[in-house]
């Protein structure tokens, strides 16, 4: 038999040697400046050293004991959390990944308002499970899935009046990315997020905040929700908080999680001791080495270099997007193309919605870097211009 991967992504055309820091290196020996980082998984770089050092110790001791299970690693995961999870939310339960945190913030809606309507936005994604999917805006993604668990109505993104207009005593919850990746790099603005929390506090709905992509540091906040002053009755965390690990996290404030009883929800892998390890580290780093800090001024930078590229090449692209390190470039045809003959000048992207190239790079980058990766899209500009890329190219 040759049994080959169920392939639900274009291959990527790259064999991979090994991965450092910024940086990955193919069979080759060729070196890539990675800004794709798995999705924005690597946040902290690949293979961080201190959360490698973690891991390994915690291989030595034991692997798997659920969390019903007292173990220091546990504790002191917790007691790192603590120390960045917004004050209000005192409660926090593990998963593994982003869908699931959003999965578990859904149901949780549901039960504990014994409502069924949900409010999400338009370009909004928050997973391939299927209520977290039932929020996701897309129809690529929801086409066949019929009938979702949820009733999710879908409003204009960064539109307060529509919020007030279509939310009401129905609905169990809102669900928000404070920076919608997915649906192209767009920011929500303070006055939109303040409305919707106020509009959750008028109608008893669950505010759900899905920092899954958009947290850790990336924009310049800890959480990037956080710039608006806003309290969400939940939030979910994900990809970077893991240093590379795959977890997941559902933070709740404590009159949410009160409500909820002992079978209401579980995850065989969630909350395993190497990902308390790995999230332990994970968030030593982010204080230690001023993360949140250093994604703001890298991204001030490489926003101000990439400015300068948009507005040299008019026939490329329409506009620049960026909070901190999340970045996404407006182009003005799909950008597979663009994105493959990037990989082949030696620099990792990948797309956002239908028309963004988008770029999500560690913390760690350098100057160096920085002026590279803009060299690179530049150059890339004058070659994808030069020639007619063919209609069945295709690269995510």
């Amino acid at each position: 038999m040759n049994l080959r991967l169920i392939q639900f992504a274009s291959p990527r055309e790259i064999r991979v040697a090994r991965a450092a820091g910024q940086y990955v290196w193919d069979v080759s020996g060729k070196r890539y400046l990675d800004f794709y980082t798995g999705y924005g998984v690597a946040f902290l770089g690949h293979r961080h050293p201190k959360v490698m050092q973690a891991l390994k110790e915690q291989l030595d001791r034991y692997v798997t004991i659920p969390p019903s299970f007292e173990t220091d690693v546990k504790d002191e995961c917790l007691n790192q959390l603590a120390k960045i999870l917004p004050q209000h939310l005192e409660r926090v339960y593990f998963m593994n990944s982003g869908s699931e945190a959003c999965e578990a913030a859904l149901k949780i809606a549901r039960k504990t308002t014994g409502r069924k309507k949900v409010l999400a936005f338009v370009n909004s994604f928050h997973g391939r499970t299927m209520a977290a999917l039932s929020a996701t805006w897309n129809p690529k993604y929801r086409e066949g899935f019929e009938p979702f668990p949820l009733e999710v109505v879908f409003s204009p993104f960064n539109d307060p009046s529509a919020v007030d207009d279509k939310l009401n005593e129905d609905f169990a919850a809102v669900i928000l990315e404070p920076v919608q990746g997915e649906g192209g790099i767009v920011p929500a603005t303070d006055d939109f997020l303040k409305a919707v929390e106020k509009r959750c506090r008028e109608v008893g709905a669950v505010f759900i905040v899905d920092e899954v992509q958009s947290g850790f540091g990336r924009t310049g906040f800890i959480w990037a929700h956080q710039k608006s002053g806003v309290k969400p009755d939940i939030m979910t965390a994900a990809k970077a908080i893991g240093g590379g690990y795959p977890a997941s996290i559902l933070a709740a404030t404590e009159q949410v999680a009160s409500k909820l009883k002992e079978t209401d929800h579980g995850s065989t892998y969630g909350g395993n001791p190497l990902a308390f390890a790995a999230v332990k580290a994970a968030v030593e780093v982010l204080i230690e080495e001023g993360v949140p800090q250093q994604a703001s001024e890298k991204g001030a930078v490489l926003g101000e270099l990439l400015a300068e590229v948009v507005e040299q090449n008019r026939g490329v692209f329409r506009q620049l997007r960026r909070a901190g390190l999340m970045i996404g470039l407006e182009m003005r045809t799909q950008p597979q193309p663009f994105i493959r003959m990037l990989q082949n000048n030696g620099l990792i992207a990948f797309k956002a919605g239908l028309t963004v190239l988008r770029l999500l790079p560690p913390y760690l980058i350098t100057e160096e870097d920085i002026r590279t990766a803009a060299e690179t899209i530049s150059r890339t500009c004058v070659e994808f211009l030069a020639q007619k890329p063919k209609p069945s190219e295709s690269q995510g």
